[in-house]
């Protein structure tokens, strides 16, 4: 079992009861789904979560602005004074350059843009940071080893520093990169989708986190003000064992719970059939002709 303290709360009720506590600290994360799923959401939550309990955050965009993340922040009435932002934009090397003209090195770039965010990380010396997001990183790179070798690289000097880093990773790869997902400690999915009936839902699941017996399987969320809302599913076996192994409800009416030695069982679901249902499916087929 491991240490409260070992472990970093995300300020969100549901995902900690999934986690069992929290993500294990000063480890790297990786937090995957499509733009508009919740990931800016979730990140300045678990920021904010470090901030009430005196840990200094760092929020490090590399695609949306300060105007941006301040706008999400007022959306849900949340105060980012306790949290560090630092942007740098993708592209604003190329813009600020005298020379005529409008080519760039990517690769140049890209060492400019981590050298300064990693410079950001040790002026701030925060406990939790949230890097948004790794999409930049990888159109920077511009091929899979380069890319793998840079991820790599963030992961060894954010645990050399003992912090806990959430990486947000928007899927706009042309191909899925299973790969990446063996570098992080652990791997959250975040989707949206729309079902044949009723409104668009969002669900996440833990593909993995090393060490820990997680909850596993789909959650429901939704994005409400105030922040992320996570419903965990529902497991019977865990429900009986909570309430008890072989405990009853009983209904009120004595005579059915006495036909059912005592009431239902707690943990399980019963279904209710009419007795004008029961009488027609118990009703004789009619005669040959």
């Amino acid at each position: 079992m491991s240490n409260h303290n070992d472990l970093a709360a995300t300020g969100i009720e549901g995902l900690d009861y999934i986690l069992l506590g929290g993500f294990p600290r000063n480890h790297l994360y990786l937090l995957q789904g499509d733009p508009g799923v919740g990931k800016t959401t979730l990140g300045l939550q678990f920021l904010l979560e470090g901030a009430r309990h005196g840990e200094k955050g760092l929020y490090i965009t590399l695609s949306e602005t300060r105007a941006e993340l301040e706008s999400v922040a007022r959306s849900h009435r949340w105060d980012l004074s306790g949290v560090e932002v630092y942007e740098q934009l993708i592209g604003e090397h190329s813009m600020t350059e005298d020379d005529t003209t409008v080519f760039y090195p990517a690769e140049v770039e890209l060492g400019q843009t981590v050298k300064s965010l990693l410079q950001a990380v040790e002026d701030v010396q925060p406990s939790r940071v949230v890097l948004d997001s790794l999409s930049e990183i990888r159109l920077l790179a511009q091929s899979t080893l380069r890319y793998r070798k840079q991820i790599l690289a963030l992961k060894q000097f954010f645990a050399a520093r003992r912090m806990t880093v959430l990486m947000l990773d928007d899927r706009t790869a042309e191909f899925n990169d299973l790969q990446l997902q063996s570098v992080p400690h652990g791997v959250i999915e975040l989707e949206r989708y729309t079902p044949v009936y009723g409104s668009a839902r969002r669900r996440l699941q833990l593909v993995k986190v090393r060490g820990l017996n997680f909850r596993d399987g789909y959650h429901d969320f939704s994005i409400r003000t105030g922040g992320i809302v996570v419903y965990p599913r529902l497991v019977a076996a865990d429900e009986r064992h909570a309430n008890g192994q072989g405990e009853t409800v009983r209904s009120g009416v004595g005579a059915l719970d006495e036909m059912l030695g005592g009431g239902l069982d707690s943990g399980s679901s019963s279904r209710h059939t009419s007795s004008t249902s029961l009488h027609a499916s118990h009703r004789r087929p009619p005669a040959p002709r």
